[in-house]
């Protein structure tokens, strides 16, 4: 089942939040057709990790696509990317505010003659304000919306979130977009412009942030790994490293207590109240380290578990992509890279009534797909005036 098979989506995309999200549409089924200037393509293609010749980083953000290449400012190929989006539902592109205006390329001017197409662009700050022609990257998203603020510990240098989450979580937001403006169009509505911006979504994605500095006035602070509303909920150091446990109710607080058996911290005033243990979480911390100092992580670990407290090693990626529920949901599978090197990837982790979705294009090679989709344009103009 993907339930955008018949939807062809042309993207106009380089790096990261636009292929992100066009991947995303692609794993549901869309024909996405990925256009790449002929001189090097997606700068991603030059990414390390690479395999004879192929970037990994590339691979995982373009499964599903194919690829052809057009020099955007030549007639000719400025022409023919007409041609692919008078064939398309819905075009993406992560270009600078202003780039698809002067090629002739831009919403206002491919919708007058395509009324319901779902038109997406990706850009730093939006295609319209006071900064909306400044450039950006996930670095400087995070730092501008605030996420560096609230990452990494107290008094520390301003460090970023080690996951891009402003490019994925842009991208995440204009999938969501572009699939619900597919819907309006499918029922007899106007195709749009969707305008996903990453210093919006990075905002957004802040919401218990921005509603703290509204309810009081004050900047949220960096905690490490603590939370400002909850105790015991964050890392902690035990005797051969360190866990992490999230006892983020009054039961879970309880059993996680019993569990190291120390019953008399239920009854401390100090932390009688989720509210009371976020106040005092230093003073909780303290305590609770001092006892963890006596306990291997794997002893900690089982006996909350046990308990049923929320807890896990803090796992680098070979751990975590080890882990057996990841084989069990069949989210690394195979793929093969255009230079021929087998390797493997994270699908995406959706199932729709039990089932996953499949790789059925494996990441595509520079203008890989000239052929084949010129031709069929060509086939398709051939029957048109026929």
């Amino acid at each position: 089942m993907r339930p955008l098979t018949g939807i062809r989506v042309i993207e106009f995309c380089s790096v990261a939040a636009g292929p992100f999200c066009a991947m995303l549409l692609a794993d549901m089924g869309a024909d996405v057709i990925k256009v790449e200037n002929p001189d090097g393509g997606d700068t991603m293609r030059a990414w390390p990790p690479i395999s004879e010749g192929y970037s990994e980083n590339f691979a995982s953000l373009n499964r599903n696509k194919r690829s052809v290449t057009l020099d955007l400012k030549d007639p000719d190929g400025n022409a023919k990317a007409r041609d692919l989006i008078r064939s398309a539902d819905v075009v993406l592109e992560n270009n600078r505010p202003g780039v698809m205006q002067r090629l002739g390329l831009d919403f206002a001017t491919v919708s007058a003659e395509q009324p319901g197409l779902v038109y997406c662009s990706i850009s730093a700050f939006g295609q319209e304000g006071p900064r909306s022609r400044e450039a950006g990257f996930d670095l400087t998203l995070q730092a501008m919306s605030g996420v560096m603020s609230v990452t990494g510990e107290p008094g520390a240098p301003p460090v970023k979130c080690g996951v891009p989450i402003s490019d994925f979580g842009t991208g995440l937001y204009a999938a969501y977009a572009i699939a619900s403006a597919l819907l309006q169009v499918r029922d007899g509505g106007q195709g749009t412009h969707v305008d996903a911006s990453m210093f919006g979504a990075s905002l957004a994605m802040g919401a218990l942030q921005t509603s703290q500095y509204f309810g009081s006035g004050r900047d949220p602070e960096r905690l490490g790994s603590a939370h400002p509303r909850n105790a015991p909920y964050q890392a902690f150091r035990a005797k051969d490293g360190y866990i992490a446990m999230a006892a983020g109710n009054n039961a879970l607080y309880r059993a996680a207590c019993n569990a190291i058996e120390r019953p008399d911290l239920i009854d401390d005033p100090r932390f009688a109240s989720t509210a009371l243990r976020a106040e005092h979480q230093k003073d909780l911390l303290e305590i609770l380290e001092g006892d963890f100092a006596n306990h291997g992580c794997e002893d900690l670990l089982a006996r909350f578990r046990k308990a049923g407290v929320p807890c896990s090693p803090i796992n680098g990626y070979f751990d975590a992509l080890a882990d057996p529920q990841v084989a069990h949901m069949g989210w690394v599978q195979p793929i093969t890279l255009p230079s021929g090197v087998e390797t493997k990837t994270f699908v995406s982790p959706l199932k729709f009534s039990g089932e996953g979705f499949p790789i059925y294009r494996q990441p595509p090679a520079l203008g890989e797909h000239n052929d084949e989709v010129f031709g069929e344009a060509k086939t398709a103009a051939l029957a048109k005036s026929a």
